[in-house]
């Protein structure tokens, strides 16, 4: 059982849910679509019952021919009416979240959606949303942001950037390689900055915001010089900034000496290691090619122009951009991983899971601690395993990043802990999963399409951090005139029966075991 067959393997699983088809609401009949000047052009986008959408909208010139693995450039203008009506294409991927994949490099593009009523004389605060999937899969179209748009009378802005070996490849040939796709995300909040006052949103107050590999990006660009001044709230969602490649669930950065060996390996695996050009022979190779050739996650590069530390040692050192900060995990993290893995034939029992520790934790005095800290006693090891993951790679650096972060900006914590969240995978698991990775997303966003099918009580938490969330954008606190309070120390819990502060999540994590140094 490999590390990297057993986490290519799960991320598959884990996009399940999200591998329909990313369609736009339907227009209604009234009122009929809306056009807007932009400094490249018209745009003509949809109308609906309360919001707007114009889609497929792009912030940068396509990354094609000499610009695969260059800084983005603008885009260019157009003359008339550009349709704004649908998404336009993925990054190239592998299949998964995006049904067939992707190969279509031209992609740099985003969503706006904005309430009705928003305009340049009434702007409306605005939520820049980065997309998960390890950095290697996933798009903006997926994620429906009308619920948000309208209760919160809020502009969602949801962006592509470059993936995978498109976006994170480094190697010596290229300059500013290994963040092409954090490059992106600049440039996309530069264009908000300013266009997206054209749409009804203000300029002047931006929140970035993203779950797993798009908390991560936050993180990233709160680290990063280049992207001063260009929001001014973070929302941080599973992401941690304190994540490491040892801990390979959650995203992480490696150094740029790491990036460009990994690079080297790519080139050799896409038939340019004995190139004289390697730079020239990888700008020629098929999309596919690459794709084939590239690891299961991306990390980005530290030691670059772009992103001159790692994100952990710049958020322990005080040095990132001081905006406020609400940040959190889910209850299950681990629980999601842990299924797909027991589903995958690797059943968690008493006589297994020593060596599935060791799978994951190779040193082996750590191995042996983690088992002695979490025992399983019988066959049903699935939630332990589930535990181990979500506590080492999520909810304690979670944890560790916030207090890090509290040392200079507001933050505000919280935990999404509905053990009855609709499922990302469909069929049967193993075991229950709870609040697994990313379940949350389904109380922001309509994922892929699909209307959210929840309870009369998880609608209501749905609107619930809805108000948490855009009250946080536009005042830069979550707390409102109809929400419980959510009190900067502690965390706040977020489940269908309750939604109250709580004290006991470090401890119920094992966050002092995970805090030990190895």
């Amino acid at each position: 059982m490999t590390m990297h067959r057993v986490l290519t393997a799960v991320g598959v699983a884990l996009t399940v849910l999200l591998a329909a088809a990313p369609s736009p609401a339907s227009p209604s009949d009234s009122p009929a679509p809306t056009t807007v000047r932009t400094r490249h052009g018209l745009l003509r986008g949809a109308g609906h019952d309360g919001y707007r959408t114009f889609e497929g909208i792009p912030y940068a010139a396509p990354p094609v021919g000499r610009l695969r693995w260059a800084p983005p450039r603008p885009a260019a203008p157009w003359s008339g009416v550009r349709d704004a009506t649908r998404p336009a294409s993925a990054c190239p991927q592998p299949p998964g979240e995006v049904p067939g994949g992707s190969t279509d490099e031209d992609c740099l593009h985003l969503n706006v959606t904005t309430p009705d009523g928003a305009g340049p004389a009434r702007p409306r605060p605005v939520v820049v949303w980065l997309h998960g999937g390890g950095l290697t899969t996933g798009a903006g179209s997926t994620y429906d942001a009308r619920h948000m748009a309208i209760r919160g009378d809020v502009v969602v802005v949801t962006v592509n950037y470059r993936l995978g070996v498109l976006g994170f490849l480094a190697h010596r040939g290229l300059p500013g390689s290994g963040t092409f796709g954090l490059a992106d995300q600049q440039t996309a909040l530069r264009w908000v900055r300013a266009e997206i006052g054209a749409f009804g949103g203000d300029a002047r107050n931006v929140t970035l915001a993203g779950e797993s590999a798009g908390g991560y990006s936050v993180c990233a660009q709160l680290a990063s010089p280049a992207a001063a001044g260009l929001f001014d709230r973070a929302i941080i969602q599973s992401g941690p900034c304190t994540g490491s490649p040892e801990r390979p669930f959650a995203p992480s950065s490696v150094p740029l000496s790491t990036a460009r060996a990994a690079g080297a390996d790519l080139a050799a695996k896409a038939g340019c290691g004995s190139a004289r050009d390697q730079s020239a022979c990888l700008r020629r190779k098929d999309v596919s090619r690459l794709l084939g050739a590239e690891e299961a996650d991306q990390h980005p590069a530290y030691g670059t122009p772009l992103l001159p530390e790692d994100p952990a040692a710049a958020v322990a050192a005080g040095r990132f951009h001081r905006v406020p900060v609400l940040i959190g995990h889910t209850r299950d993290e681990g629980n999601g991983w842990a299924a797909a893995i027991v589903q995958a034939g690797h059943p968690v029992t008493a006589e297994t899971w020593p060596d599935i520790v060791a799978a994951f934790f190779p040193a082996p005095e750590q191995a042996r601690a983690i088992v002695r800290a979490y025992p399983v006693r019988h066959d049903d090891g699935g939630p332990v395993f589930g535990a181990v993951v979500g506590d080492a790679n999520f909810a304690c650096p979670t944890a560790r990043t916030g207090d890090l972060l509290a040392a200079h900006v507001p933050v505000w914590r919280y935990e999404f802990a509905d053990e009855h969240a609709p499922p990302l995978t469909p069929g049967p698991t193993p075991f229950p999963v709870g609040a697994s990775h990313a379940t949350e997303l389904a109380y922001l966003f309509d994922l892929g399409g699909r209307p959210r099918e929840m309870t009369a009580a998880q609608h209501r938490l749905a609107d619930t951090m809805i108000d948490y969330w855009t009250a946080f954008a536009r005042g830069a606190d979550p707390n409102g005139a109809t929400t419980p309070h959510w009190p900067r120390r502690g965390v706040l819990s977020l489940a269908p029966d309750h939604v109250m502060p709580t004290t006991t999540v470090e401890t119920r994590h094992h966050c002092a075991f995970w805090s030990r140094p190895r």
